[in-house]
């Protein structure tokens, strides 16, 4: 959490609500079967589809430190990655950077639907806000109405009109991580080598993994859409991978921790589903090699994203 950025010079940002912060559960209340497994799965792979952050002592609970409108603006950070991380060379993308014929284009569509989830639980923890505190303070908060936000971050004559298109996109990957780990997670949920000896959180996850969803065949359409076309480009996968490893160290140029924190998550989730999908050569990979800390971050990713589809649901309907 505390690694230091490696692509932009910054000036300190300092969060002036304590919604930033977030602190470490006490050791006793981590499992010593997960710490070892973490500990021993930690091997470095040059050209994994990721690069996360070493095992420590400080392990965080997301219940305890749910995403929150915390009045970080993220700006220069997304545009860093939709410019310098994302695809632009190839021609086929001038025209349309998500729905061009190739995987550069999905890659991009993938990441964009991130930035649009990430989008929807800033307006859900602004609209939570204004229920608790009746207002906000412009001088701690720089938006303070949820419905402009909507519309100008994930509304179709906003910034990026194909916002919510592209999170239903992401979505869908994500769905098919799962379903693909499926197996590995229901037999995880019985060892307690995933969670430990948390009955309720392990029969919430089972609950999702036996979900009629899953068996709907229309979920795969966006994993069969990238691997159709990452099959026709195989020699140049390695692209992604290198921008995965990316998009996931440039959250340390993040200066709010607890938006770190889920930054980190997110892409971690993304970069799973990404590597459940397409492996190294186009054809998807061995559910067996998949890290815990890659699965723990696959689903709490996929929920992140229904949360930001169910916000995104209200808002049209009001």
């Amino acid at each position: 959490m505390l690694a230091s950025c490696e692509y932009l010079p910054q000036e300190l940002f300092e969060c002036y609500t304590e919604s930033c912060e977030i602190y470490p559960v006490d050791d006793d209340e981590v499992p010593l079967d997960i710490k070892e497994r973490d500990f021993n799965q930690h091997q470095f792979e040059l050209d994994g589809w990721a690069r996360w952050d070493m095992p420590s002592e400080d392990y965080y609970d997301t219940a305890q430190f749910p995403e929150d409108y915390t009045g970080y603006d993220g700006a220069e950070i997304w545009k860093f990655i939709h410019d310098r991380i994302g695809f632009h060379e190839d021609p086929m993308l001038v025209k349309d950077e998500y729905d061009a014929d190739c995987w550069k284009a999905d890659f991009n569509k993938a990441v964009s639907g991130l930035h649009a989830m990430v989008s929807a639980q800033v307006v859900r923890g602004m609209i939570e806000k204004l229920q608790d505190l009746g207002d906000l303070d412009p001088e701690s908060y720089q938006w303070t109405d949820p419905l402009v936000e909507y519309e100008r971050r994930l509304g179709a004559g906003g910034e990026t009109p194909e916002a919510v298109e592209n999170m239903y996109f992401t979505m869908m990957l994500l769905l098919s991580g799962v379903k693909a780990a499926r197996e590995r997670l229901l037999q995880d949920c019985d060892s307690g080598s995933m969670m430990g000896d948390d009955a309720e959180a392990i029969e919430t996850v089972r609950a999702i993994l036996t979900h009629p969803l899953l068996d709907d065949p229309n979920i795969d359409a966006a994993s069969r859409r990238l691997k159709d076309h990452a099959l026709q480009d195989t020699n140049n996968l390695w692209e992604a991978r290198m921008r995965t490893r990316d998009l996931m160290r440039i959250m340390n140029c993040v200066q709010c921790n607890k938006c770190r924190f889920h930054g980190k998550i997110s892409t971690l989730g993304l970069s799973t589903a990404l590597q459940l999908t397409l492996g190294n050569q186009g054809t998807g990979c061995d559910v067996a090699k998949i890290k815990r800390v890659e699965l723990a971050a696959l689903v709490t990713t996929m929920g992140k994203f229904a949360s930001g589809i169910e916000l995104c649901y209200e808002m049209q309907t009001l």
